[in-house]
């Protein structure tokens, strides 16, 4: 066993090396500037645009569920273990540093996030059930051509596995983590609630998922912003320094202090940059599998929707859980994951806080798994028809207690492996097709002028 978890652990250090990470932060910087910064300067227009999609339109119909339930899906599926157990491992493992790579791949990951949306929703095709479906796959395929199909396969068949591990067991094993630490219940317990709980939710699929994640989501993402506001607000003292730490040490190496082992630059931009991909998904391909299910017939509409997903998970979500980390100051102590970020909390709101983080965390990773066996589902749909959703579902539920209850070490390095698998062939396409997107933008906007000049 230990044998199989080095040679994973060899490959994940291959596959997240340098060329992966200069190839998301150079797709992203590309789009960005091919669209001259137009996510980072039109975010306004997009929250409008998110508020405006709340309800189906008669005349955008096309589509199964309101741009809004699409943006929800989506984060429901990004906001996961990846803002509170990801976020404090790449602070234990690079350093306070490691927070400003983790922004730096959000605001170049909106292009990214904003160019996916845009070639699902133009690329998108209507299945046998009636549903529109669209993803990396599909724009591979439809607007790359018939010689570029092995890619949107091994997206498909690589998407489809990891969503097992990112997921499916990661979650549930680190919600049962905290629900015995919290709460004294066991593993498998919580694993068989959580079974019943997402097979509820998946028997009335991409329409009952968009439902729920639109209820649950805000819920969830305001609840932990505010425990974490207060946090802040109690250790406000410390967060000039905390926030000047973070800018120092992403630039210099840190000696080793207390539980904490030292960190090269290189460590602050890898775990960073790795975690913050882990946590937002931009340039893994799976969040545009959501966007393509919304009722829109404007692309770049979308894709200002889209974009959102990155700009709330990371530079909110991800910097309130940093930042509570880093001015509590034990970041040094040696504790990383969920219980890092859980002691974070309890030490400024003793007997609270460690509860906040496990409610957030088991609510979090409960929609992750409904985003996710969305994304799975579309993925086997693509490579075996519409006959295959079923049996895929059935093994995802099935998965649910068995990854509770497994030590799941070698899961995440396979999970982790398979993400930068799937980001591969996406992250070609997007640079590929990137002239469609920019073309789309500038027609788009070009239109909106003229018709201001108009009205």
């Amino acid at each position: 066993m230990e044998t199989i978890s080095n040679f994973i652990s060899d490959i994940n250090a291959l596959v997240w090396g340098p060329p992966m990470l200069v190839m998301i932060l150079g797709v992203g910087l590309f789009l960005s500037l091919g669209l001259k910064l137009m996510p980072i300067l039109k975010l306004g227009a997009g929250f409008r645009l998110m508020w405006q999609g709340r309800t189906s339109t008669g005349a955008e119909s096309e589509g199964e569920i309101p741009p809004f339930q699409a943006l929800m899906t989506a984060l429901s599926a990004t906001v996961g273990t990846g803002n509170i157990a990801g976020v404090a491992t790449a602070v234990f493992l690079g350093g306070p540093g490691a927070l400003f790579w983790m922004w730096l791949t959000a605001l170049v990951g909106m292009a990214t996030k904003f160019s996916e949306a845009v070639l699902a929703v133009r690329y998108r095709e209507v299945d046998e059930n009636g549903n529109h479906v669209g993803g990396p796959m599909y724009y591979i395929r439809n607007g790359l051509g018939r010689k570029w199909a092995w890619m949107g396969v091994l997206f498909a068949v690589f998407a489809a596995i990891a969503g097992f591990g990112i997921g499916n067991t990661v979650q549930a094993n680190s919600v049962a983590d905290v629900m015995e630490a919290n709460f004294g219940v066991p593993h498998l317990l919580t694993g068989i609630i959580l079974m019943v709980l997402v097979g509820a939710v998946l028997i009335g699929g991409i329409r009952r998922i968009g439902h729920v994640a639109s209820a649950l989501v805000p819920l969830m993402a305001i609840s932990y912003l505010i425990a974490g506001l207060t946090v802040l607000a109690i250790n406000v003292a410390d967060i000039p320094s905390a926030l000047a730490m973070v800018i120092q040490h992403a630039f210099s190496p840190i000696a080793a202090e207390g539980g904490f082992a030292g960190a090269a630059v290189w460590a602050a931009i890898r775990f960073g940059v790795a975690r913050g991909i882990f946590s937002n998904e931009a340039g893994l391909g799976s969040a545009p599998i959501a966007h393509a299910a919304a009722q829109t017939k404007s692309p770049v509409n979308q894709g200002l929707v889209a974009m959102l997903g990155t700009f709330i998970d990371t530079i909110i979500i991800c910097t309130i859980t940093g930042l509570v980390i880093i001015t509590s100051g034990l970041w040094t102590s040696g504790v990383s994951g969920a219980e890092l970020t859980s002691m974070a909390f309890a030490d400024a709101l003793p007997g609270v806080g460690n509860y906040l983080v496990a409610i957030a965390l088991a609510i979090f990773a409960f929609t992750t798994i409904l985003g996710w066996s969305f994304y799975g589902e579309r993925c086997i749909e693509f490579l075996f028809g519409v006959k295959a959703i079923v049996p895929y579902r059935i093994a995802w539920i099935l998965a649910i207690p068995v990854g509770a209850s497994l030590n799941l070490g070698i899961v995440w390095l396979i999970a982790d492996t398979l993400n930068a698998m799937m980001a591969l062939p996406n992250l070609v396409a997007l640079a590929l097709l990137s002239p469609v997107v920019f073309k789309l933008t500038r027609e788009h906007f070009d239109q909106q002028r003229s018709v201001g000049q108009g009205g």
